[in-house]
C-alpha cells in the first residue's frame, strides 16, 4: 500500500538553530502513528512545518490522495493544505469562543464549500442548498463526538475535555484523510481521556490516518501501529510500540544518560 504521507529530509532552521534535522516519516492509510520526545524536541514545529505554517528550509513533504499522484505541499498556504486532506488541532485550543459549538464546527466546512460573496448577499437556492447540508454535516459530526446537546452554547462554556473533543470535529469537518493531534489529551482527567481513545480509535476505524503528538505513553502505546521518537530535532527510533519503549536512546532521551546508568 501506498503512503498516504512521506516526509523525506526535512529541515527546519531558524536563523543559526536548527529546529528539525533531516527528518523522514511515512503514514499510510487508516494508520495511527505517534510522534513522541521530550519537550523541545521540535514536534509541533514539524507540525506547522507539515500544515504550512511554516515554510521548511529543506527536504519534501508529499501527501498523497485517493487515486492521485503524490503531491508536494511544501510552503503551501494552511488553506490549500486543508482542502488536500491534511487538518489539525492545536497543542494550545483554538476555538471561537463567542461562537456557538455548532458554529464552530461550520467553519471547518469552510474549504470545502463554493458559495461566494453573491451568493451569500442573494441567497440563491445553491447557497441556502450548501449552507443546509453544512448544518446538517456540522450537527451529526456534533453527535459522533457526543456534543449534540450543546450545539447553541458558546464554546468558551464547555468543559475543557469538551473543547478538545469540538476542535477534533471541527477538524473533521474538513473531511481529511489524514488528522494531526497536537496533545489532545494534555490536561484532560482519566475519564475524559479514555473517551478522547475511543474517538480516536473510532475515527481510524472509519479509514483516517492519525499522526499523534502525545505525553501520555499509556495512551501512545494503546493506540498507536508505529511510533517516531524525536530529540533535538533529530529522529532517534522508530519502531512499534513495545519495540521503541525498550530502545535505549529512547530511555536516555527521557530519562538522561545518568538516570539511565544509575
Amino acid at each position: 500500500m501506498n503512503p498516504l504521507l512521506t516526509v523525506q529530509g526535512l529541515t527546519m532552521d531558524f536563523g543559526g538553530i536548527r529546529a528539525l534535522d533531516q527528518l523522514d516519516l511515512r503514514i499510510h492509510p487508516a494508520e495511527i502513528v505517534a510522534l513522541i520526545g521530550p519537550n523541545g524536541a521540535g514536534k509541533t514545529t514539524f507540525f506547522n512545518c507539515l500544515t504550512g505554517m511554516y515554510p521548511p528550509t529543506a527536504g519534501e513533504i508529499l501527501l498523497t490522495r485517493p487515486g492521485k499522484a503524490p503531491k508536494r505541499i511544501n510552503g503551501l498556504k494552511p488553506n490549500r493544505i486543508a482542502k488536500l486532506g491534511l487538518a489539525r488541532t492545536f497543542q494550545n485550543i483554538r476555538l471561537f469562543p463567542n461562537m456557538t459549538v455548532l458554529e464552530n464546527v461550520m467553519i471547518g466546512r469552510h474549504c470545502r464549500t463554493h458559495a461566494r460573496i453573491l451568493g451569500a448577499i442573494f441567497r440563491n437556492p445553491a447557497t441556502i442548498r450548501e449552507e443546509e447540508a453544512t448544518i446538517g454535516m456540522s450537527f451529526a459530526l456534533l453527535k459522533r463526538i457526543g456534543l449534540a446537546d450543546q450545539a447553541n452554547a458558546f464554546a468558551k462554556n464547555l468543559p475543557y475535555g469538551a473543547q478538545r473533543r469540538l476542535e477534533i470535529a471541527r477538524a473533521l469537518a474538513t473531511e481529511p484523510s489524514l488528522l494531526l493531534l497536537d496533545e489532545p489529551a494534555a490536561g484532560m482527567n482519566p475519564q475524559e481521556t479514555l473517551e478522547l481513545n475511543g474517538l480516536i480509535t473510532s475515527i481510524r476505524a472509519e479509514g483516517l490516518a492519525i499522526l499523534l503528538i502525545e505525553h501520555d505513553m499509556k495512551m501512545v502505546m494503546r493506540l498507536s501501529d508505529h511510533v517516531f521518537v524525536m530529540d533535538y530535532g533529530r529522529k532517534i527510533a522508530e519502531g512499534a510500540p513495545d519495540e521503541v519503549r525498550h530502545n535505549p536512546a529512547v530511555i536516555r532521551a527521557y530519562l538522561g544518560e545518568e538516570e539511565v546508568h544509575a
